[in-house]
């Protein structure tokens, strides 16, 4: 049997190849939309893509379901009641597929959506006992998947369907049974995972705080708390995975465009994201662009800032990057991508046009300007745990989420302010953000909090 977890850097999606060489054919469990690494593994071991498993509907990323099917012809699986508009073969509790030594045995294990599958994987060349579990989004490696996303009417039945599926059906499966889930670290199905991709299902009911409960009053009154923040994307990855997503190849063609084009895209409402970093975009930047620094997590942070249908123009470090950038957008549904700046901000400068700059503190720099009085007001935009962690004194907390949703309380727009975070990276993202939204006078701390202890400053903590 052939196995193979293939993973999403920053964004902590997997998914799974599961084939057998000597049948020639193989399955790929909930495929990521850019599918050149299954095409790669079919070709280089010679096993034709027959199978397309998706363990749910997914929120945080677009399928690759429909651009596989385009390109294999293989079939789609799914469970039967998945509320999804395109064909599909439905599997329910008790169906097996196999392919060739490999035998996939489907369990129902609702919780995480209402329609959820786990896959369990025998290698029959081994043994005709489970080796493996795929658990999609029910179980994580260190925590379990949020019952919300599709709604605040049905959590609590939710969060029911999650006891029974983890609690009672997974407890009947044996504690050596290797656990590898749809997600890990960096996304935001959950809110403890590990960076560890897989584990055993012993291992986690020892050490995975959400299996710990003895009773269901008790488990429903930690899964009915605080969630992660639901990014604007959701509900359009969701749709697009419902109806299924539009093939790559029509979505718009790349485009170099010189600053003459690239303004009339903006004055057209085009959307500016700025991909470098947090120093060269204090240094000189486009009036109104928005500074998302190119990084594996970007794609969470252009989910929570940039509406899923506006159209996207990019000020990227050259032709490479831009590719880059519009993998990482396609992969949560952001398809109204239509180029990049060619030449750089080297030449819209070189063309005449304005520039705006983002002021970059230094640790020291501020430190001064608490000694001295002369401070601006200093919003820090971590989360609520980073914060009870320790802070600037005079700080005010309004986390990022709160920020663009609903700015900053009380700031006035020719009032000087200084944002800071952990690194530096959402600070500019926050200040960049308050620029475009009438605010001139924004600065960011360079390094964020962490400069700010390594340069021997201390912090605050609330006395509960």
């Amino acid at each position: 049997m052939y196995f193979k977890q293939i993973v999403v850097p920053g964004m902590g999606c997997f998914s799974y190849v599961i084939g057998c060489p000597a049948a020639g054919a193989m399955a790929v469990v909930d495929p990521k939309r850019d599918i050149q690494d299954y095409l790669d593994i079919s070709r280089r071991e010679g096993m034709k893509i027959t199978h397309i498993i998706e363990t749910h509907v997914h929120a945080d990323h677009v399928s690759g379901n429909q651009e596989l099917k385009s390109r294999t012809g293989a079939t789609i699986y799914m469970e039967k009641d998945s509320p999804v508009s395109f064909p599909f073969e439905p599997l329910k509790e008790g169906d097996r597929l196999e392919i060739g030594a490999a035998r996939m045995d489907i369990l129902e294990t609702p919780g995480h959506t209402p329609n959820s599958l786990s896959v369990l994987v025998s290698d029959l060349m081994r043994s005709e006992e489970p080796w493996l579990i795929l658990t999609g989004d029910v179980l994580f490696v260190g925590d379990i998947g949020r019952p919300d996303l599709v709604g605040p009417d049905v959590i609590d039945q939710q969060v029911r369907n999650q006891w029974q599926s983890l609690y009672v059906k997974f407890g009947q499966l044996p504690d050596h049974l290797e656990v590898f889930p749809a997600h890990g670290q960096g996304s935001l199905c959950g809110k403890g995972m590990s960076s560890k991709g897989n584990s055993t299902l012993g291992y986690e009911r020892a050490a995975n705080p959400m299996l710990q409960f003895s009773n269901f009053e008790d488990f429903h009154a930690a899964m009915t708390q605080t969630f992660p923040v639901r990014p604007k994307s959701f509900t359009h990855i969701i749709q697009s995975n419902m109806h299924g997503a539009p093939l790559l190849e029509r979505c718009p063609m790349d485009l170099a465009l010189n600053p003459d084009q690239f303004e009339a895209a903006m004055e057209r409402g085009a959307v500016v994201i700025d991909t470098r970093g947090a120093a060269s975009f204090g240094g000189t930047h486009i009036p109104g662009s928005i500074n998302i620094g190119f990084e594996p997590a970007m794609a969470n942070w252009v989910g929570m800032v940039v509406e899923p249908d506006a159209d996207i123009i990019l000020v990227v470090d050259g032709p490479e990057r831009y590719a880059e950038m519009q993998t990482i957008l396609h992969r949560i549904g952001y398809d109204r991508i239509y180029g990049w700046l060619a030449g750089g901000m080297s030449g819209w400068v070189m063309s005449g046009r304005p520039v705006e700059r983002l002021p970059q503190y230094s640790s020291r720099e501020l430190a001064e300007e608490l000694v001295g009085g002369g401070l601006p007001q200093i919003i820090d935009v971590r989360t609520d745990a980073e914060w009870k962690q320790g802070y600037i004194p005079g700080s005010t907390h309004v986390a990022l989420t709160d920020l663009l949703a609903e700015g900053v309380p009380g700031l006035k727009a020719d009032e000087p302010a200084l944002v800071l975070c952990g690194s530096g990276y959402r600070s500019n993202i926050a200040a960049s953000h308050l620029q475009h939204a009438g605010f001139p006078k924004v600065s960011s701390l360079a390094g964020g909090l962490v400069a700010w202890q390594r340069a021997g400053n201390s912090v605050m903590k609330d006395v509960e």
